[in-house]
């Protein structure tokens, strides 16, 4: 699974931060400079950051006033994509408002489909002795609370399910034809990630969709999804394919 493990990383990200005012300034002035921070912006990583400092774009969804004490403290609720900073973020807005700001605190409370209100949130030493239980008792209760099928990594990204035929020519590097397509989710268009599911549910793989979710349901023929990641192993689904023979 950390063949897939960039699709979360790079995914939407939730923050909670703090933020500090240099002068205090009215709410509902507060309030609508925020607004104008939704949807693209423009924004340069700060000095200190592990990225090259060019001018990018990046997509707010949601900025959230919290709270507000009225003087100086603000806690924003912030989605958005992943490589926007925060500090960045606030350093705009306070100078959009005039007064100066900076970030004081920050919790990330989401990436992709893991948030702490999942109850995906585990500790070292809960996983330490979750192992401990099952290797010295043979009991996987605890291992089972806090180790999670991969497959949930992929919630956010649109489906196809694979009939199991095709299943076996893609773990051994076939592209994904239009009649080995079972079921598709709807909404994604050309050129969009997709997961590939057996029927069982299991993750068979990730690719770039090569016709749109209709356009799937509709052809005859053709090419569906271009893999780009295979995690299912070869041999768990049944060889239905045959191999070209070459002529001696």
């Amino acid at each position: 699974m950390t063949r897939i493990i960039g699709t979360v990383m790079h995914s939407t990200k939730e923050y909670v931060c703090v933020m500090q005012l240099h002068r205090p300034v009215p709410e509902d002035r507060l309030r609508s400079v925020l607004r104008e921070f939704e949807g693209e912006i423009y924004q340069r990583p700060p000095l200190r950051s592990s990225v090259k400092r060019a001018l990018r774009t990046r997509r707010v969804y949601k900025i959230e006033l919290v709270e507000y004490d009225g003087e100086r403290f603000a806690i924003l609720r912030v989605d958005c994509d992943a490589g926007t900073y925060m500090r960045k973020l606030c350093w705009d807005i306070g100078l959009v408002l005039g007064v100066g700001a900076h970030m004081r605190e920050l919790r990330r409370t989401r990436t992709g489909p893991f948030s702490e209100d999942s109850g995906l949130l585990v500790r070292m030493q809960d996983l330490a002795e979750a192992i401990y239980r099952w290797r010295e008792e043979g009991s996987d209760d605890m291992l089972r609370r806090v180790v999670v099928p991969g497959e949930l990594s992929v919630c956010h990204i649109p489906k196809v399910v694979v009939r199991d035929t095709a299943v076996d020519s893609l773990a051994h590097g076939a592209q994904l034809a239009v009649p080995g397509v079972a079921a598709v989710e709807e909404g994604f268009s050309r050129g969009d990630l997709v997961a590939m599911l057996t029927l069982k549910g299991e993750l068979v793989g990730l690719g770039v969709a090569e016709l749109g979710w209709d356009e799937m349901l509709e052809a005859k023929r053709g090419i569906a999804v271009k893999p780009s990641r295979i995690i299912i192993e070869r041999g768990v689904y049944p060889r239905a394919w045959r191999k070209k023979s070459v002529g001696g």
